[in-house]
């Protein structure tokens, strides 16, 4: 798909078979919108780095809960993690690598991110084991034990 090419001069200007001119249209807004916030100081660009959830599964086995985070790149000191009764929370930063030359296009998400989830039985947060190999991250939370029901004899 080839995309609209904006320039100073004279708005934007269809490449190719490019993006219908309705299109252009909503991009021209979106750029438009941007430059407001920014001049605003409402909220900062859309174009900056802002926090982003990294895919993750979480994986229910009898004795505890799995969760497997993407976080390529990401050092261990740089990723923090939290587990409550009925919560657990991976959070950090990822910051841009320093390059040479002119980024064209940006596809990888830097800056702080955050996975939450909730979990739906009680937890041994004590015993919550964490792994970071090949660029995922292992939490191991173990479940805690129900009280199982027994009878109970009655004393005279």
């Amino acid at each position: 798909m080839n995309l609209p090419i904006r320039h100073r001069s004279g708005g934007l200007r269809e490449r190719g078979r490019g993006w219908p001119q309705p299109m252009a249209e909503f991009q021209e807004l979106f750029d438009r919108m941007n430059h407001f916030l920014e001049s605003a100081s409402f909220a900062p660009s859309l174009t900056e780095p802002t926090a982003f959830a990294p895919p993750a599964d979480l994986h229910e086995t009898d004795e505890a809960y799995l969760v497997e985070c993407e976080l390529p790149g990401i050092k261990r000191e740089d990723i923090d993690v939290e587990v409550g009764e009925h919560e657990v929370s991976i959070s950090g930063e990822l910051t841009a690598c320093e390059r040479e030359g002119v980024v064209r296009r940006r596809g990888r998400p830097t800056g702080t991110f955050e996975y939450r989830a909730l979990l739906p039985v009680d937890v041994k947060s004590d015993e919550v084991t964490a792994s970071l190999s090949d660029g995922v991250l292992t939490v191991t939370i173990p479940k805690a034990q129900p009280a199982t029901p027994r009878h109970i004899e009655i004393q005279g």
